[in-house]
């Protein structure tokens, strides 16, 4: 059984990013961005660029590695932004407004950081069952399918020394941990995991900017992730 589920979610990602001939021709798939500043990071580059954007065309002479290789190489795409700086899992139903696809779409989520920040990092248990509650809240109201949950990265590179968040390390990093065992468990019933907490454990400083954003480096990485996830088995 299963296997059958899976199968069907992979058909179904597929009709998503591909559609028959006639759907190419006629509806572009919408790539949806949702959530904070990891996709929200056009303000933290010179180039203003967001890893949306570069999912859905990338730019060849920044990322050469990259050409040829984003959906629009696919299909025609479009980006639908709703990603916002600084949210957090409370103000996410305000990135629910009209004109969301009705077929054609997949959506990108990364929500988490920022509760950390404002609280969840000493959390004692109470916060981070509520944060769990809501963004599955967020999840069902979601008509995107489907949706691609990114896990909370670490800027610390699992370094305590790094820590700037007022809270002993060990207490944060378990909460952060929590936080992204609550993003796993949503994906594995709501959509599909993006490890970018795993990824980003093997990066450098460069791809980070004012200690926790990503820099023009980081949105390419953050669009790595995100198109490993998309295109696992049907992108060239």
């Amino acid at each position: 059984m299963l296997a059958a589920a899976a199968s069907m979610a992979a058909m179904a990602m597929h009709d998503s990013i591909h559609g028959t001939e006639a759907d190419a021709q006629a509806v572009p798939l919408t790539v949806c961005t949702f959530g904070d500043s990891v996709l929200d990071c056009g303000r933290y580059n010179e180039r203003g660029i967001t890893p949306g954007e570069l999912l859905v065309r990338n730019d060849d002479e920044l990322f050469p590695e990259f050409a040829g290789r984003d959906l629009q190489s696919l299909a025609p795409t479009r980006l639908l932004h709703r990603a916002v700086d600084g949210a957090t899992v409370d103000s996410l139903s305000g990135q629910l407004r009209q004109g969301l696809p009705a077929r054609r779409g997949i959506a990108l989520l990364t929500v988490g950081g920022n509760d950390l920040l404002r609280g969840l990092a000493s959390d004692t248990g109470p916060g981070l069952r509520a944060f769990e509650k809501k963004l599955e809240g967020f999840l069902l109201s979601l008509p995107v399918r489907p949706v691609f949950l990114g896990t909370v990265y670490d800027p610390t590179f699992g370094d305590d020394s790094r820590n700037f968040l007022g809270v002993p390390a060990p207490i944060a990093r378990a909460n952060h941990r929590r936080v992204n065992e609550a993003i796993a468990r949503l994906a594995q019933r709501h959509g599909r995991l993006v490890d970018l907490h795993a990824h980003f454990l093997l990066g450098d400083p460069t791809w980070f900017t004012q200690t926790i954003e990503p820099s023009l480096l980081g949105a390419s990485e953050v669009r790595r992730v995100f198109l490993q996830a998309i295109c696992s088995g049907f992108c060239r």
